[in-house]
């Protein structure tokens, strides 16, 4: 439960095995073993009567503040605060909670985080307000698309295209200035940078098959981030 908390939250591999061994070892099981990948949880709790589960991991989104929470029981049960009945009922209760910001939060969030990111790349003030309309409205674009549309790489190349086809507009009404920078500043909150960090950090940790997987995924969602933008540009062009 713990390990299926985690990696569905954006939780890295090595923190998904670390914290599964942990609680295993505390309950009275220190040769239990763990395999995980992006999509799945392989567990044994080894010893003279090995015990086998896999959990299929079909969903996964970012939500580090449960991550935060299934560290907390790790820790306690670790240390001998939290027996193993209580952690369940912790972690079952972690799972149902809807912690995640809602959703006119987050387009709020990504709205100011798209100007800001104009400016950090250099952009005009004069550019901050159409970059956070076409980061906002791309975003919340997004939100909407993903509970409609099953297959990601869409919901996200049709994003990236509104928000094209806003900027482009933005600069032909001479509302906005600078092109490039708006569609940058615009299409960050749809960069997968929590993705692109766990590639790496389980490329460098050994766990190959989940680092690769995870750059895949990262690498897909950024070409359909840059086809829907070169859509646009060939459109206007």
């Amino acid at each position: 439960m713990a390990g299926k908390i985690i990696l569905q939250s954006g939780g890295e591999t090595q923190r998904v095995e670390d914290t599964m061994t942990r609680i295993a070892a505390a309950n009275g099981f220190p040769k239990s073993q763990c395999y995980v990948t992006p999509t799945g949880l392989f567990f044994d709790l080894g010893g003279a009567n090995p015990v086998t589960r896999y959990v299929r991991i079909s969903e996964r989104s970012t939500d580090l503040s449960k991550v935060t929470l299934v560290n907390e029981v790790s820790r306690k049960i670790s240390l001998g605060e939290l027996n193993a009945e209580d952690a369940l009922v912790r972690l079952q209760h972690i799972e149902r909670a809807r912690v995640v910001y809602p959703a006119w939060l987050q387009i709020a969030s990504a709205a100011v985080a798209s100007g800001c990111f104009l400016i950090m790349f250099k952009g005009g003030w004069s550019d901050f307000v159409p970059a956070m309309l076409a980061g906002g409205i791309g975003f919340a674009l997004l939100l909407l698309l993903h509970r409609l549309v099953q297959i990601r790489f869409f919901a996200e190349f049709l994003s990236a295209t509104i928000i094209g086809a806003l900027a482009i507009a933005f600069v032909h009404t001479g509302f906005g200035h600078e092109l490039d920078r708006i569609i940058i500043g615009s299409v960050m909150p749809l960069v997968p940078g929590l993705l692109i960090t766990n590639a790496v950090r389980d490329l460098m940790a050994g766990h190959l098959v989940s680092g690769l997987s995870k750059g895949a995924d990262a690498l897909l969602t950024a070409s359909a981030i840059g086809a829907g933008i070169a859509v646009m540009l060939s459109a206007w062009s």
